[in-house]
């Protein structure tokens, strides 16, 4: 049973990470969780 929960559990945080990807991606964000509002895409350098 309490293999279940933990399942359950890593599934909606898995599925909240995957909804908070996407709807930045479709707001235009270029870096998700880049502190830039102006990143262009190269925040590596």
């Amino acid at each position: 049973m309490e293999n279940a929960i933990i399942i359950v559990i890593l599934v909606v945080i898995l599925a909240l990470a995957i909804g908070y990807i996407v709807r930045a991606k479709k707001k235009g964000a270029k870096c998700i969780g880049c502190p830039n509002k102006n990143c262009n895409g190269k925040c590596n350098k």
